[in-house]
């Protein structure tokens, strides 16, 4: 996904970018114009080179790209009312990478410490597959709960997992 955003973009801005360089060859230079006339092609050449430039290194770290090759994969099910979450045990300081979805309606997949700290969250939408990756820094007992309200016991929506010290 990251690469076709990049590709995308890149393709969008070629397009724009001789879209300027057929207008400024399609106006007519006067004679007594052509040294203006070359500055403007210079001066879009460069426009072209800047944004180019400017949205590769924009670009190509993504921020909410998901690493090729997680560690650890944990598959997490929403359903009314209660998280199914296929292990009860994840590793300390390795990318962990839940896989998220939905049996019914939308559900807020939150995961929070030992402490009640939201660490992070997605939305859990029917018919599409969320996916969060996460480093646990701490060992420790986290809780999964839902953020979004999906029903009268939306309450009662918690499921936790360890974080096992190395």
């Amino acid at each position: 996904m990251h690469m076709m955003v990049l590709g995308v973009s890149l393709a969008f801005m070629a397009l724009i970018a001789v879209t300027f360089i057929l207008v400024a060859r399609a106006r007519p230079p006067r004679s007594d114009a052509n040294r203006s006339e070359a500055r403007r092609r210079q001066l879009i050449w460069a426009m072209v080179i800047f944004g180019v430039v400017v949205s590769v290194a924009s670009l190509a770290r993504w921020p909410h790209a998901v690493s090729a090759a997680p560690t650890e994969v944990v598959n997490v099910t929403g359903t009314q009312w209660y998280w199914e979450i296929d292990r009860t045990e994840v590793p300390q300081g390795v990318p962990v990478l839940f896989s998220a979805k939905t049996t019914d309606v939308t559900h807020g997949f939150g995961v929070v410490d030992e402490k009640g700290r939201i660490l992070f969250q997605a939305q859990v939408i029917p018919g599409y597959e969320n996916k969060v990756e996460y480093n646990f820094d701490e060992p420790g007992i986290y809780k999964v709960i839902c953020l979004e309200f999906c029903g009268v016991a939306h309450h009662e929506m918690v499921n936790e997992f360890i974080v096992a010290a190395r």
